[in-house]
């Protein structure tokens, strides 16, 4: 197709036609729906906690979960990092404590399931 050669490739699994402005709060809830564990996304330059009233951030673009077998700094540094440059984030377990790098996303997910 012409004019589609911009060098840009999208991620798996990603909804490249529609950006959607979104709430800090909301994105974190979206996070939860796909990915099935909560986040806390913090300031760049002094880690401090966004407020979640934070408006015009773009939506969460991921429609699928990242595997079970991959871990928490995988997700951190791959789907997060590039959605929300200037941001970091917190993966939380079912507890609300911080998850390592090195947890597997599904033992995360896994605590979530307990609590039902």
């Amino acid at each position: 197709m012409a004019g589609s050669g911009t060098g840009s490739a999208e991620p798996s699994g990603v909804d490249a036609i529609l950006v959607v402005m979104a709430t800090i709060e909301q994105v974190e809830q979206r996070v939860f729906e796909v990915e099935g564990f909560r986040i806390r996304i913090k300031h760049d330059r002094d880690g401090r906690d966004v407020r979640s009233d934070k408006a015009h951030v773009k939506q969460y673009p991921y429609r699928r979960a990242l595997k079970h077998s991959l871990n928490v700094k995988a997700w951190r540094d791959g789907r997060f990092a590039l959605a929300y440059p200037g941001y970091e984030v917190d993966v939380l377990d079912a507890d609300d404590r911080v998850a390592h790098g090195g947890t597997l996303l599904g033992t995360v997910r896994d605590g979530y399931l307990d609590d039902l």
